[in-house]
């Protein structure tokens, strides 16, 4: 088993959790072509909050003014893919139970309880966010979601089928993992 997943799955402080969800509030910023606001003196909790209102208003703004939301998502998968990629390497992700592990770690600290399998089915119980996004929000704020897959993975693809936000008792998705890894 991976060493550096086998230490995060154990325990992440609370400055470490924030700094990911500072990453992630920066890309997210960039995608929607916005300034971020700052978040340097809040706590990890606060900081989650903040980012679900950002993200939430950002994709309302994208909704109503009729923007192109599609080029929105491409900007959001994309930074996600990077940050992926940055983290596959970092934690020197190899095999399909290296990417699921990473992904639990990284959906626990944004408040997301993921399961996954090594059949590709992810189920998603209880999510921070399903209490702020619409049905509508949630599909283009999980743009992230299949760039970050595809970034641990090497190009998998992770595509939703069900959402908490459409009234489902979870998130069901299918992660479609590429053959290349053991």
């Amino acid at each position: 088993m991976n060493p550096l997943l086998s230490l995060a799955r154990i325990h992440l402080p609370d400055f470490i959790k924030k700094k990911k969800v500072q990453e992630l509030f920066e890309l997210t910023a960039e995608a929607f072509q916005s300034d971020m606001p700052t978040v340097k003196s809040l706590s990890y909790s606060d900081c989650l909050k903040a980012y679900a209102h950002f993200s939430k208003t950002k994709a309302e703004e994208a909704l109503k003014v009729g923007g192109d939301t599609e080029a929105v998502k491409k900007r959001l998968y994309r930074n996600a893919l990077q940050m992926g990629e940055k983290l596959r390497a970092d934690f020197h992700v190899e095999t399909k139970a290296d990417v699921l592990r990473l992904s639990k770690i990284l959906y626990r600290i944004l408040g997301i309880e993921f399961i996954g399998n090594s059949a590709g089915d992810v189920v998603i119980k209880r999510c921070f966010f399903s209490q702020f996004y619409t049905p509508a929000i949630c599909e283009i704020i999980s743009s992230l979601d299949e760039g970050m897959a595809a970034g641990l993975s090497a190009g998998s693809r992770l595509i939703f089928k069900e959402r908490l936000t459409e009234g489902k008792s979870c998130c069901r998705a299918v992660f479609h993992m590429k053959d290349n890894l053991s």
